[in-house]
């Protein structure tokens, strides 16, 4: 039993990756916390599914934040700044519809899950949208990182 034990550890521990490929290299982590109450006139929209709010307020992510609520109860946020570019003057996303667009480069990104819509054929790596954590408690919601 006890070599059963060691060898199902040895089998767990090869298995486990320190491939630390999906890491973005263009957006660095920002820690941050930020509540927005669903009764002020200004997030009213995140109280209906696929109605997004940009929250552009100083420390939130690095160029502020996408958020959209998916479903009945759960909400997604995602950084307005593109993940394939490192911030620059044209790297802040730009909503259309229940898409964000990056102006560098017209990649539209769905705010329904962080993926490229129009991921390009030319063999390079994109990367989706940096997601945000999110929770809600009575009518606020609450973006983290």
């Amino acid at each position: 039993m006890k070599r059963y034990c060691c060898l199902i550890f040895l089998i767990l521990l090869l298995a486990c990756s320190k491939d630390a490929t999906n890491r973005n290299p263009y957006l660095l982590e920002t820690n941050f916390r930020f509540e927005l109450n669903l009764n002020l006139p200004l997030y009213t929209n995140l109280n209906t599914i696929g109605n997004p709010v940009y929250v552009g307020n100083n420390g939130v992510g690095i160029r502020g934040a996408y958020v959209m609520k998916v479903s009945p109860d759960s909400y997604l946020a995602f950084e307005a700044s593109c993940p394939n570019h490192t911030p620059n003057e044209c790297s802040t996303m730009v909503a259309n519809g229940q898409n964000v667009v990056c102006p560098c480069d017209d990649l539209e990104y769905s705010l329904f899950n962080g993926f490229l819509t129009n991921t390009p054929d030319d063999g390079n790596r994109y990367y989706g949208l940096l997601n945000y954590r999110t929770s809600q408690s009575g009518s606020s919601v609450f973006i983290f990182n």
